[in-house]
């Protein structure tokens, strides 16, 4: 006769509590319904439109500190390289894009 120990019937009764929330869970989940799915076109606008935002933020974070208004140098720093790091980004994938497009039309048909 097998006497089973504390540490396993606690552990199993975790694993039974455990799986019974990821269930929840999973059908939770399952019962809500989905967003529609963005095209390349809505994606690429609302891309572009967040970097205007952090191009425009950064614009008025600086105003604000030449004219007194703002003391934080920490956070006009970290707008700056938001906005820089955004526009590198942007940069980059107009370049990809432009590869691609550039592939696509010497592709014979």
């Amino acid at each position: 006769m097998v006497v089973k120990s504390v540490a396993i019937n606690a552990y199993q009764s975790a694993m039974g509590n455990r799986s019974k929330a990821i269930n929840t869970k999973v059908a939770d989940s399952l019962k809500k319904p989905q967003e529609p799915v963005q095209g390349f076109n809505d994606t690429l606008k609302n891309s572009l439109n967040k970097v205007n935002e952090l191009q425009a933020t950064k614009t008025m974070m600086i105003e604000e500190f030449a004219t007194g208004k703002a003391q934080n140098v920490h956070e006009l720093m970290i707008s700056m390289q938001k906005a820089s790091m955004a526009i590198q980004m942007t940069g980059a994938v107009r370049s990809k894009i432009m590869q691609s497009y550039k592939e696509i039309m010497q592709m014979p048909f």
